[in-house]
């Protein structure tokens, strides 16, 4: 592979703010894996934001960029998978593609293809574009966008703030995150916060399950075990039932170091075995399926295990985004609600917006 642009390359980042600025472009936040693709001929290379390869998980992106992507260039976007029953992102389905076994990987590309949207052109043929301003590399890649096979989309765009802020409003109901604000000016700067990104901001009143030791040690708290009672009919009631109905829907993970060692002696009183926890018939099964402990699929190795308690702590946190009945990012801890029953704190209270199909926003 020889192109002006070469992996790897750190993607150009967006800080956060609270409001949607006049004055510049905006593009919907896709809520997927971050991909730079370098394609030279049959050769492709995806490269995902912490320039890892991401491309023998992808088959079915790999294909497509060789069908319908220049046959010389680098494009930055978002892999995306969407629910076919639901029409909206599903990021669980993505984290799955992470897996060991080619077998696997070609079965999932199989029930669950990815897309590619993308959303910049950073090379075509032996022209570097980064030092073009974005409204150039826009126009650009608006021009090669007609050549897209059927699994690549260019994500919309628009220069006029309240279309930003309807999409803002309305395309959560898709799995998306909120709204990028790109200035036109700007030329790519890989690796920099140049970008803007708004996002949802809510709170939660979350019942507290346990919490994972920190990596530093069993004297501070890494995160805390979030879950709601599920609320509702239509959740699984037979996973309902063996979780006590408490159902996991996250973590709380950001503290001063001197707070995660406080939270320690603070949660002790509230320790329990996990025969008497609500997901003590769960947790045996795990161990027995995973023969005692439960990894992570993005850091395998890694000891998820966690400390139980008693289910009467009440947090209030705060979110930007659900994923299903899972938070898409771990939660900022806010305060406790001694106020609140834990047996209170259930799906209902949370905002849920109206359903939009992923397909509506791409045009098809």
């Amino acid at each position: 592979m020889k192109l002006p642009v070469m992996p790897p390359l750190e993607p150009m980042l967006a800080k956060p703010v609270s409001r949607i600025h006049p004055g510049w472009l905006y593009e919907p936040k896709w809520d997927g894996f971050r991909a730079i693709v370098f394609r030279d001929g049959d050769e492709v290379e995806i490269i995902s934001r912490n320039a890892r390869p991401m491309a023998r998980y992808f088959p079915e992106v790999v294909a497509a960029a060789r069908r319908g992507l220049p046959s010389r260039c680098v494009v930055d976007g978002e892999i995306i998978i969407a629910d076919p029953e639901r029409g909206a992102l599903d990021f669980w389905a993505l984290q799955q593609r992470l897996h060991p076994a080619r077998s696997r990987v070609e079965m999932l590309a199989e029930r669950t293809p990815a897309r590619l949207v993308v959303f910049d052109l950073l090379a075509l043929g032996d022209q570097d574009l980064t030092a073009q301003t974005f409204r150039q590399r826009r126009l650009a890649l608006e021009r090669i966008s007609s050549g897209f096979a059927e699994s690549i989309h260019l994500t919309p765009i628009t220069e006029d703030p309240a279309t930003a802020q309807r999409w803002f409003e309305e395309f959560e109901g898709a799995g998306l995150d909120g709204v990028i604000a790109k200035n036109g000016e700007d030329h790519y700067e890989p690796g920099r916060r140049v970008m803007e990104k708004v996002k949802h901001d809510r709170t939660a009143e979350c019942v507290v399950v346990g919490y994972r030791r920190h990596k530093s040690g069993p004297d501070a708290v890494g995160s805390l075990l979030l879950a709601l009672y599920s609320g509702d009919a239509s959740a699984d009631e037979e996973w309902s039932e063996m979780l006590g109905g408490l159902i996991p829907i996250g973590v709380a993970s950001s503290f001063p170091m001197a707070r995660r060692r406080q939270l320690v002696a603070e949660l002790e009183p509230l320790i329990i075995d996990v025969t008497e926890h609500p997901w003590g018939d769960a947790m045996r099964e795990m161990a027995s399926e995973t023969g005692g402990g439960q990894g992570s699929r993005w850091a395998p190795g890694k000891d998820l295990s966690f400390v139980p308690l008693r289910p009467e702590l009440v947090a209030e946190v705060r979110y930007n985004h659900m994923d299903g009945r899972r938070l898409r990012h771990p939660a900022q801890f806010l305060r406790w609600r001694p106020d609140r029953d834990p047996a209170s704190c259930d799906f209902d209270q949370l905002e849920v917006p109206a359903p939009v199909a992923v397909t509506d926003i791409l045009g098809g």
